[in-house]
């Protein structure tokens, strides 16, 4: 059935660019054995100001939901990409910043990571690009952004309606 919505599906529309766009990118990133969320958390990472970040920023600026993060920041603190830190005011709170090795290879990888940009603008030209950073900024900008959620539980609390530890109640006579 074709006419039901008024507007097109915008949701799969920036997933089908994203994919387009990404297709670009993970060939160099294959170069390197990063992954697109490794690449992310770098990315942010040398792009902060105070050239760290707290996990939960992290999270959120990289839209990796914090479960999945942890196992992700343990691997590439074990691969040496990244390091964390107790922050000195408040020990509750964990800093992640990048090492001089990720350092070096945030040095490497830029020249290719440019020259898929510069692709992209031969593709569909400078100010189309300038143009859709405008409109995704102004997206950002205008629309909350949820908290990431955490996945849906699997098996039978899942079939159920319940969460995983919760069991069935008799429902109240009153």
């Amino acid at each position: 059935m074709s006419g039901e919505f008024e507007h097109r599906n915008l949701g799969m529309l920036l997933l089908q660019a994203r994919e387009s766009v990404m297709g670009l990118f993970r060939p160099v990133l294959k170069q390197f054995s990063l992954t697109e969320q490794q690449w992310r958390i770098i990315r942010e990472l040398n792009e902060s100001e105070q050239g760290e970040m707290e996990i939960g920023q992290i999270a959120r600026e990289c839209c990796i939901l914090s479960p999945s993060l942890s196992g992700m920041l343990e691997r590439m603190e074990q691969g040496g990409l990244i390091q964390r830190h107790r922050d000195a005011l408040d020990q509750r709170k964990v800093r992640v910043s990048l090492t001089p090795a990720s350092r070096q290879l945030v040095k490497q990888i830029s020249p290719l990571v440019d020259a898929r940009y510069r692709e992209i603008e031969a593709r569909i030209g400078k100010q189309a690009l300038a143009q859709v950073y405008e409109m995704l900024d102004g997206i950002t900008a205008s629309l909350p952004r949820p908290e990431p959620e955490a996945p849906a539980p699997r098996g039978r609390a899942a079939r159920s309606g319940r969460s995983a530890g919760e069991t069935a109640q008799p429902k109240s006579s009153d």
